[in-house]
């Protein structure tokens, strides 16, 4: 089940124009709340698996905020694995 604030950071996903300001840990945290498998690769890797589909990301460094490409493609994988905005 989503908390309010994992439905924001979905949103804020799914948003148009695409953001630049969503926070890696608040993405990280609405993947595990909709049962997404992350496991740790190399350096700022991480490879993500939901409902089938799976990606692979880096971790945002130093800035802890998400790039608009990364939040675009955030936005694409979640589709193909079948999660709709709220």
């Amino acid at each position: 089940m989503l908390t309010k604030k994992h439905q924001a950071t979905l949103n804020a996903i799914f948003e148009s124009p695409v953001r630049s300001n969503i926070t890696w840990v608040d993405i990280e945290a609405l993947l595990k709340s909709l049962g997404a498998e992350l496991s740790e690769g190399s350096g700022s890797l991480i490879r993500i698996a939901l409902n089938g589909s799976k990606a692979v990301f880096h971790r945002p460094h130093p800035r802890k905020e998400t790039d608009k490409g990364a939040v675009a493609s955030m936005r694409r994988f979640l589709i193909a694995a079948g999660v709709k905005r709220c």
